[in-house]
């Protein structure tokens, strides 16, 4: 008898390894299917955070284009600094630069003092507290 009519408890040997390849090709396809979900939801995971990291940029490169505005930063020199255009008689050509780098700096006519600002500076107060409790009308 050859081993491929040979039976075991009425099936043919044949058949039992053919129906334990299929089931363990089953079982492998739904395992492979399980990470892969798995995987799946990762990369989600991960390209939602790529958007949120992406709208952060988008987000911090407006601020960085308000707080690089020239007008912006020209008033914040001349409130907090004292400083304001050159003068035509301070410019100087480029024929004048080897003299100019022969005289001694001079300071300031007045010294320029930095005022803090106030915003900053002020502690938070606490709200009030309220005068009475209030009371949600029953429906």
């Amino acid at each position: 008898m050859s081993w491929l009519n040979r039976r075991v408890r009425g099936f043919r040997l044949v058949d039992l390894v053919a129906f334990s390849i299929l089931a363990v090709l089953i079982l492998g396809v739904y395992l492979a299917k399980t990470i892969a979900g798995g995987e799946r939801a990762r990369i989600a995971s991960v390209e939602r955070q790529i958007g949120a990291e992406k709208a952060r940029i988008r987000l911090l490169q407006a601020e960085v284009s308000h707080l690089e505005q020239p007008a912006r930063i020209e008033r914040l020199s001349e409130t907090y600094l004292g400083m304001g255009p050159v003068a035509f008689r301070r410019e100087a050509g480029v024929e004048a630069l080897p003299e100019l780098a022969r005289k001694p700096l001079t300071p300031p006519a007045k010294p320029v003092e930095a005022t803090p600002d106030p915003t900053i500076l002020a502690p938070a107060e606490p709200p009030a507290p309220l005068a009475a409790p209030t009371q949600v009308a029953a429906r």
